[in-house]
């Protein structure tokens, strides 16, 4: 029988971080030329890109809706983001589900009633995966918004928390989120504090679920501050090359 994989280690996990510490993350905007906004995110190995296109005509036109805008989302991983995901390319049947499951965090968030007959695209395409993708593609996509100019109730952004070796940790790294036994990805807004995703792989009690949201809420002022950071970047940038907004 093969030793069990030791995923924490004298209160440290096995890269180093302690179990309230995020991977380093870097959120930048602006990244695509013909885009209408765009983020890039690399946060511990993960590099996603998000682009934004619209409002714009919806096509096909029969599903156009008179009073609000559809709110479209294509997640995608490449097909060298991963040893598990090489060689794979086009939908699967977990790219179709995490599509949905962020789209309708921003169907939450964007004000679609001020483009009826119309549609908002969302494009993330993850380049490289270590865990932790769908958070991380909903942080870039709602930056991608803000840098698109779409108007939204709240900013919102993603985190996992989980368990590691009977412990409680933020934001899990490919190998807690495969040997870990449990990963809890949420998507949380910054002024209401609402969580408008939460998923769970494996088991938690009550008490340890209310722990994991508890950090969430934490870490999530700490990547909020990291999304406006890029977004005052990119229109301090646009000012000063003369672009009046």
């Amino acid at each position: 029988m093969a030793e069990e994989k030791k995923l924490i280690i004298n209160g440290k996990r096995i890269d180093g971080r302690s179990p309230d510490d995020l991977r380093p993350l870097r959120i930048e905007t602006g990244v695509l030329n013909e885009a209408d906004g765009s983020a890039f995110v690399q946060w511990g190995g993960n590099k996603i890109v998000a682009g934004i296109y619209g409002p714009r005509e919806c096509i096909p036109k029969h599903e156009a809706n008179p009073y609000k805008a559809l709110v479209k989302c294509r997640y995608t991983m490449s097909p060298f983001a991963s040893k598990e995901e090489h060689g794979r390319s086009g939908p699967n049947r977990r790219s179709i589900e995490i599509s949905k499951v962020i789209r309708e965090v921003f169907e939450n968030i964007v004000v679609a009633e001020l483009y009826p007959m119309t549609q908002i695209d969302i494009f993330i395409d993850v380049l490289q995966a270590e865990g932790g993708t769908r958070v991380g593609a909903i942080t870039a996509a709602a930056a991608a918004l803000a840098d698109a100019g779409i108007p939204m109730r709240d900013m919102v952004c993603g985190v996992a928390v989980g368990k590691a070796d009977g412990t409680i940790v933020l934001d899990l790294g490919k190998e807690e989120d495969n040997f870990g036994e449990s990963d809890v990805p949420m998507a949380i807004s910054n002024r209401g504090k609402e969580l408008l995703l939460i998923q769970m792989d494996g088991l938690l009690t009550k008490e340890e679920l209310a722990i994991a949201i508890d950090k969430a809420m934490a870490a999530s002022e700490k990547i909020h501050a990291m999304q406006t950071e890029a977004i005052t970047k990119r229109y301090e940038k646009l000012e000063s090359e003369g672009l009046k907004l």
